[in-house]
């Protein structure tokens, strides 16, 4: 799993099992942290010609094989297949265009293991948004919490209503946090002690809480060409200090993502991403919602949805629904995924 907000790659080892419910266990995980190289070249990618970013897409798979075969040295485990979510490039459902880049052929030929990768194309294809694709994860695997809200790069909900999963892109989260901190000299705003430096502004405040999408109907994606378009000329357009944009940015997130829960003790939250351990964030988020807010062990925080990528892989092998139309909008529920195999 690579992410928007280029932490790295997640890397993790799960076995899953059914009984009367689908189980789950991560027995190792790992981040590897992208150099200053890839970073940069995964950046830039939406700018290559047609030809560079193929040769990129060929690479990046190259370099995940690479990644997993150093991740399994030592590893006695038999190892049935590798589920890769790849990194997006390209996310516009309007244009039925999604890209995740990191070839699955390249994979299988590098690790000598059958690997799944293109989860996206297929919902896309039937008119859906290709995202969230975590919840039927969240569904199948985490059925005690009401509500299940990552943190990432962009902030997601999912949520069974009447017994059908919906869910959908809350807000920009930590690709902006990161963004305004990189602008202050540090990487990420750790447990969000830089947005305590700051005031509220209320006008610009204002003026992101009115942005079109949020009081748009899900099924509802985002990406980072809706943010260049839609949200980061409105920030831009306010001549404040870092300080006081990262407090209002701050307050934005916690006001979308309490907004999308019941203010009401009854119901448990799951709360995992990078956002989780932004103690600040967490902070304001329980201060404008009753619900009860769950915080899991540090392994779920970080893999969770690298965990979800790989109960897709084994959802797509068994020919079973990974993607819910009810989450996306797409004609019908589909499984999706290519499958790249190697005689390795």
């Amino acid at each position: 799993m690579s992410g928007t907000s280029l932490d790295g790659l997640d890397i993790v080892l799960c076995e899953f099992s059914l009984q009367s419910k689908w189980n789950f266990s991560i027995l190792k995980s790992k981040t590897i942290d992208y150099s200053k190289a890839w970073k940069e070249k995964l950046f830039n990618a939406p700018n290559l010609s047609g030809l560079d970013l193929i040769i990129l897409h060929q690479q990046f798979g190259q370099y995940i094989g690479e990644s997993v075969l150093a991740f399994l040295k030592n590893i006695d485990y038999k190892i049935d297949l590798i589920a890769s979510h790849g990194h997006t490039v390209f996310h516009q459902p309007e244009k039925k265009l999604t890209l995740q880049i990191g070839d699955g052929n390249e994979i299988a030929s590098t690790t000598g293991i059958k690997t799944i990768s293109d989860f996206r194309s297929m919902d896309i294809a039937l008119g859906g948004q290709g995202a969230p694709l975590v919840p039927i994860g969240d569904k199948l695997l985490f059925s005690e919490y009401d509500y299940c809200v990552n943190i990432g790069g962009f902030a997601n909900i999912s949520f069974d209503k009447n017994d059908i999963r919906f869910a959908y892109d809350i807000c920009p989260a930590n690709i902006v946090l990161n963004s305004l901190a990189n602008k202050l000299g540090y990487p990420f705003d750790k447990g969000g002690k830089l947005g305590r430096l700051g005031k509220i502004n209320n006008e610009l405040l204002n003026e992101l809480n009115n942005i079109d999408y949020y009081s748009k109907r899900y099924p509802k994606s985002l990406g980072k060409e809706w943010l260049d378009i839609s949200f980061t000329p409105i920030l831009n357009a306010f001549k404040i200090s870092s300080e006081d944009q990262i407090r209002t940015i701050y307050e934005h997130i916690a006001l979308q993502i309490s907004s999308s829960v019941p203010n009401d003790n009854k119901y448990k939250i799951l709360i995992t991403g990078g956002g989780a351990y932004n103690t600040f964030l967490i902070e304001l988020i329980k201060q404008k919602t009753k619900s009860q807010i769950v915080i899991p062990n540090n392994i779920i925080v970080e893999y969770k949805e690298a965990l979800i990528f790989a109960f897709l892989g084994i959802l797509r092998l068994e020919n079973e629904v990974n993607c819910l139309s009810s989450v996306t909008g797409a004609k019908r529920n589909s499984s999706g995924g290519n499958i790249s195999l190697s005689n390795n």
